[in-house]
């Protein structure tokens, strides 16, 4: 059967989108598998569902690009916020969206072509105690905790936000060998639904340098959900100020911490690549 999709980017974090208004994916598993192929499918890092929600405006339904489904993710969600308005699901700039992680509340910001050109994201609140991220651990938070991997000592911060993070400090990143060390972290035996890792470099107080690995597919240009608990893992470490710059392979973020209602902000752009049709 053929399905109608839109290829989708935010901060070069990209999916392959499905209006589930309007199409129907019966195996989304295998779908995302064969979409995210950059030889024989479209090339992404997973498929994302727009569905209908009885709870929400629609709802975001993920998979990565190894078919096992994500509870959510930052970048992919601003897309699906600017893909809802600009393809007439929603016609409000205050939209709610339904996630395996709860819902999300998005404020879209319109450019001058009357399309979304920014998204502004309220993630809620990070999560730090060590059963529900999860993390083995004898501790109630992991902050600035050692962790024994490939017979090097590193030090984590572990934080979730709807899934689970490890923030690891760097002295430098162009050189590391994160294709080596991204597996090592992502099936450690402490991360018992494995971890998403995020290797930061501090360049100021108001500025950080990240690379991320994600479970389940590799290194990605960008990770939303990622950048939000580095910035959480940085205010705990007392490294830098409640709200930063964080520069990624794809772009940048700008991510808040409002401590007084333990709220998470996330603002960054989300571009359409192309739209298409494809035999699944």
């Amino acid at each position: 059967m053929k399905i109608k999709f839109t290829k989708m980017q935010a901060c070069g974090n990209d999916y392959v989108y499905v209006n589930c208004f309007e199409e129907t994916v019966k195996d989304p598993a295998a779908v995302a598998k064969f979409v995210s192929d950059r030889h024989f499918g479209i090339g992404s890092d997973g498929l994302i569902l727009i569905r209908p929600s009885e709870i929400a405006d629609c709802e975001m339904d993920m998979y990565n690009l190894d078919g096992s489904q994500g509870a959510m993710c930052g970048n992919g969600i601003r897309c699906v916020a600017k893909y809802a308005y600009d393809y007439g699901i929603v016609n409000k700039t205050s939209i709610s969206v339904a996630t395996k992680s709860g819902i999300k509340y998005l404020d879209l910001i319109l450019g001058e072509d009357g399309k979304v050109a920014l998204v502004k994201v309220n993630m809620g609140a990070p999560i730090l105690t060590s059963r529900q991220i999860p993390v083995v651990s004898t501790k109630e938070q992991v902050i600035n905790e050692p962790l024994h991997v490939d017979g090097e000592t590193y030090h984590i911060t572990a934080v979730s936000m709807g899934n689970p993070h490890a923030i690891v400090y760097m002295d430098e990143l162009k050189n590391l060998d994160i294709e080596k060390l991204g597996p090592k972290f992502e099936n450690h035996i402490d991360f018992p639904d494995r971890i998403n890792t995020e290797f930061v470099k501090v360049i100021d107080r108001h500025t950080l340098q990240m690379r991320v690995w994600e479970r389940g597919s590799g290194e990605t240009l960008a990770c939303g959900t990622g950048t939000c608990a580095t910035a959480v893992a940085c205010i705990l470490n007392g490294k830098t100020e409640d709200e930063v710059t964080v520069k990624l392979l794809g772009g940048e973020l700008i991510i808040r911490w409002d401590r007084d209602a333990n709220i998470i902000y996330m603002t960054g752009s989300a571009k359409v690549v192309f739209d298409g049709e494809i035999e699944v």
